[in-house]
């Protein structure tokens, strides 16, 4: 047998044993909070130089539309802390690659905030700003924990993707500092509307890749030096960007699904070459995938890369809270699962859980839910959906269709 062979039988029989484990997916265990505010984004910890979670902490963070930052248990989902400071909409959390008692959060309030889970229900250990008219949309941290980078909404005519230095330690209550303390850098003629989302690589620090609602999506290799130089690539998603998620064998492919549902998934390792960049895309992905009778795909929640099992994941829903998990690859998608009888709203986030095979999921109804293959459901008495007003409804801006205004823009 020879070793192209050897290779289809191994990649085939882990797809298998993808595709049995999410079949058998049921909820293992559903939290259901007194405070019914929205789940708006899940984060675990992750290993230094990997897009996957390490096996240590057991630990879990949230963020919701009260502003608030939780901490949970990953495995029962108990509340285990909670953090309180920002006074805008949270719209991102993320765990520290070195260090697993650290967890900062991003905010429309013009902050990023830098908290220490030791110190349960105290101030944020760093608090990092840029100027007084920056109000951020999105933000990530580098995986060697070294840079900061947040996304802007529209200033005037420009939008900025803002750099600190992560390492940077200060007192978090400190509203003194000059923001050339810690401000690494501003990039500003890149994007010229709201910068939705920043990612950086999973194992290369100086790499990121920015989407805005301008339509356009570019990729930087920060070790170039000033912003022109910087800029690898520009890649035209056709309308706003929603996410970003870097994937492949090498991390050298990029996930980009829109806020209307678009998807396109670009092969960067051809940059040098003159092969298109596009593998897929489509600007309504939704019709890419034959769901069975009655079953309803409105929306994407996302995509991640699983790194062991070396598949492409999406996850989309309907509005009624059911799940499908789908397969991404280069010829389109493939409806692995559909979820029932978990949530009753739109769910806005999730994580793959790779150290106990767990799915985690977060939505509009205020519960947070751990689904496990053949995990017996547990009988709750089930809310309806809790449609209160959040912060981040009061902040959703209609994103608009751009024509690209950058020459190098690629279209392929």
């Amino acid at each position: 047998m020879s070793g192209a062979e050897r290779l289809c039988r191994l990649l085939s029989s882990t797809m298998d044993s993808l595709e049995d484990t999410f079949r058998t997916l049921s909820i293992a265990r559903r939290l259901q909070p007194d405070d019914p505010s929205y789940i708006l984004d899940l984060a675990l910890p992750r290993r230094p130089g990997s897009s996957t979670s390490t096996p240590g902490p057991d630990l879990l963070a949230a963020c919701c539309s009260t502003h608030n930052v939780r901490l949970h248990s990953r495995e029962t989902l108990r509340m285990c802390g909670e953090y309180q400071g920002h006074t805008g909409a949270v719209f991102g959390v993320r765990f520290s690659s070195s260090s697993c008692d650290l967890i900062y959060t991003g905010s429309a309030d013009g902050t990023l905030r830098c908290w220490d889970i030791r110190r349960p229900g105290s101030a944020a250990a760093q608090v990092f700003r840029s100027d007084p008219e920056h109000a951020y949309c999105s933000f990530d941290v580098s995986c060697n924990d070294r840079l900061l980078c947040a996304g802007t909404e529209q200033v005037g005519e420009d939008s900025f993707l803002v750099f600190w230095d992560a390492r940077m330690v200060g007192d978090g209550g400190n509203k003194t500092e000059t923001k050339q303390d810690r401000l690494l850098g501003v990039f500003s003629e890149s994007h010229s509307d709201d910068i939705t989302t920043v990612c950086f690589h999973p194992s290369r620090a100086d790499r990121l890749a920015s989407g805005a609602t301008d339509g356009l999506v570019n990729v930087f290799d920060l070790s170039l030096g000033e912003e022109d130089d910087a800029l690898v690539t520009t890649c035209n998603c056709e309308s706003s960007a929603g996410s970003l998620c870097w994937s492949g064998t090498d991390l050298d492919r990029l996930l980009c699904l829109s806020h209307d549902e678009g998807l396109h998934l670009w092969d960067l390792s051809r940059l040098d070459s003159d092969d298109p960049l596009t593998l897929l895309g489509s600007l309504d992905a939704r019709t890419l995938v034959s769901l069975p009778e009655g079953a309803s795909l409105d929306y994407f929640v996302g995509g991640t890369w699983l790194e062991d099992e070396g598949h492409l994941i999406l996850v989309g829903g309907s509005h009624e809270g059911e799940l499908h998990l789908l397969e991404c690859c280069g010829s389109g998608l493939k409806l692995m699962t559909s979820l029932k009888g978990g949530h009753s709203a739109t769910v806005r986030c999730f994580q793959w859980d790779p150290v106990s095979g767990a799915l985690l999921t977060g939505a509009e109804d205020g519960e947070l839910l751990q689904w496990k293959a053949g995990a017996e459901e547990i009988s709750v008495g089930k809310k309806g959906s809790l449609k209160s007003i959040s912060s981040m409804q009061l902040k959703t801006k209609a994103h608009r269709k751009h024509v690209t205004k950058r020459d190098q823009t690629l279209t392929a």
